[in-house]
């Protein structure tokens, strides 16, 4: 049975992952942050869709100490893959941030995928295949003004993935990133429909991204047949960033 853990499983996008991937017959860790009833509606809809698969709520918070994350990993499963789909940001001028919240959007976007992805390693060699996917942003491949902190969590994933997947290419492991354009999910809610609006007028593709549409290349990279992949980050924009 193939076995995946999805971070950040109750946003949006992991929502949409964690439905593609149950499809595809993967059974799941089910991660949320906060939100524990929502991981526990998703696992408990998962298991009726899919009885012959097991579709497992944990919750685990990314501001956890070092200890913390050694514990929570030793406390599951062998899995194949490891799919990173949280992450926070905080809208707003750098000069104008406190160093405490941007020390935070490092830490849960950069900082902890990092170290999570050093303490799966030992397990995921030793599976006859295994993957890695973050997901970033285009932001990561051009800075967005008023989320320069965020930006570089998302530049970092990917130069991150990049040289981790040359240390281990040897192994069955490959380390991917998928990153989005402009997603409709509840994450923008923070911008008025007329933002909105005059961003679906930038994409070439004039419309916004579906959680779907980054749950298939999540699908994708962690097919077993994907092996000769890896170290590339995947910009799923609708022609937004090229």
């Amino acid at each position: 049975m193939k076995r995946a853990i999805v971070f950040g499983a109750t946003g949006g996008i992991g929502q949409a992952i964690s439905e593609e991937l149950a499809a595809d017959g993967w059974s799941l860790y089910v991660h949320c942050n906060q939100n524990w009833d929502e991981a526990l509606k998703l696992s408990r809809d998962l298991s009726k869709n899919y009885p012959k698969q097991d579709f497992l709520p944990v919750k685990f918070n990314f501001l956890s100490n070092e200890q913390q994350l050694i514990s929570f990993v030793d406390s599951l499963l062998p899995v194949n893959a490891v799919v990173f789909a949280h992450g926070i940001t905080k809208y707003g001028f750098l000069g104008e941030q406190s160093l405490n919240q941007i020390e935070k959007i490092i830490q849960i976007n950069l900082t902890v995928p990092i170290e999570l992805t050093k303490l799966f390693e030992k397990t995921l060699i030793k599976q006859d295949f295994s993957r890695i996917v973050y997901l970033g942003s285009v932001y990561g491949g051009q800075g967005s003004a008023l989320e320069a902190v965020y930006s570089a969590t998302k530049a970092g994933l990917s130069r991150f993935s990049q040289a981790y997947a040359r240390e281990i290419a040897s192994t069955n492991l490959t380390v991917n990133v998928v990153a989005p354009g402009a997603i409709d999910t509840p994450m923008n809610s923070m911008f008025s429909p007329d933002v909105m609006e005059e961003v679906k007028e930038e994409i070439p593709a004039s419309r916004l991204g579906k959680g779907e549409d980054i749950a298939f290349w999540i699908k994708t990279l962690l097919d077993k047949r994907s092996s000769y992949c890896t170290g590339q980050t995947i910009y799923v924009s609708g022609g937004w960033l090229l």
